[in-house]
């Protein structure tokens, strides 16, 4: 797996964080070798040990202190899903205070390729702050996969059009489906 290009999944707080590991196993198919970093908040709706196990690695998310060595390979891409309001706001407005939202800030700056993927509550939704965070990612050339007009219940897509977009964006060779 030594070619395997190397994609950070940044989970924040909300129900689908807890079936990331089909994300993670999709991913992996697709020849990435993938490293898990959450939220604070996250981490609670994610199975931990689990994605320890699938990516054989710890997941991440505290910041390193100075006389740790940096261990995470440089990523070729990231997928935030879900995102949350929160996360989306504080990254968009550049606003470092979480290990998670301070590697979207740095790989942003990186250019990265980086696909975003909401995931929040209508009213929040509706809210004036998130709509401009959104414009901001996207003219930074975050893909964010967002439908404001489709239910609440079906605003996230699925894992594999997830996946679609990240090789979209990353032109990342898709592997064949039956």
């Amino acid at each position: 797996m030594s070619s395997a290009r190397v994609l950070y999944v940044i989970v924040c707080a909300a129900p689908a964080a807890a079936s990331v590991g089909d994300f993670v196993r999709l991913a992996q198919s697709a020849e990435w070798l993938v490293r898990v970093i959450a939220t604070p908040l996250g981490e609670r709706f994610i199975d931990v040990s689990q994605l320890a196990t699938l990516t054989g690695d710890r997941v991440r998310t505290d910041f390193r202190l100075p006389d740790e060595p940096d261990e995470l390979p440089q990523a070729d891409a990231v997928v935030v899903a879900p995102a949350t309001f929160n996360t989306v706001n504080k990254w968009a407005a550049g606003i470092a205070d979480t290990f998670a939202t301070a590697l979207l800030c740095e790989l942003a700056g990186l250019d990265v390729p980086i696909v975003a993927v909401p995931l929040i509550k209508d009213a929040l939704a509706r809210h004036a702050a998130f709509a401009r965070s959104l414009d901001i990612l996207r003219a930074m050339g975050v893909r964010v996969l967002f439908d404001p007009q489709a239910p609440p219940q079906s605003r996230m897509p699925g894992w594999l059009r997830v996946l679609d977009e990240l090789h979209a964006v990353a032109g990342a060779r898709q592997p064949d489906r039956e």
